[in-house]
């Protein structure tokens, strides 16, 4: 099973709703509890990073019954500095982010503690590339 969905920059109100809707699908299909949990905490880390920092972007998952796979684009500004990035804390969220809850600098972090697998490619000006990989056996 593929899924899309576009996710658009600066959008707040609507953040969050491509996690909700795969939630609801992942439940539908008898995903265990355990799974859904990971996996919803990633794609909202995920998704609210592209709020904030991108200009939007596009999220694919393909669900087979050995894993689901989410690769997740954007054409934002790029991480200036990966290693920065991935530390508990460290945030480049703007102050408007920041006042609504957003931008503690816990997104990577726990993307990378809740995921069986994780890859990221990022080019400054260019945008950012996530790929996720969740067992589900």
């Amino acid at each position: 099973m593929k899924i899309h969905y576009d996710v658009e920059g600066g959008e707040f109100i609507s953040a969050g709703v491509a996690s909700s809707k795969l939630k609801k699908t992942l439940k539908q299909l008898g995903i265990s509890p355990n799974v859904i949990r990971k996996v919803s905490i990633c794609m909202y880390e995920a998704e609210i990073n592209m709020v904030i920092h991108a200009d939007g972007g596009v999220i694919d998952v393909e669900i087979t019954p050995e894993n689901i796979e989410i690769l997740i684009k954007d054409e934002g500004p790029g991480i200036e500095d990966l290693d920065l990035a991935m530390q508990v804390g460290y945030s480049t969220a703007s102050s408007k982010a920041r006042e609504m809850g957003f931008g503690a600098g816990m997104g990577l972090p726990n993307i990378k503690r809740h995921s069986d697998g994780m890859k990221i490619e990022t080019k400054v000006g260019e945008g950012t590339k996530l790929e996720l990989i969740f067992n589900i056996k």
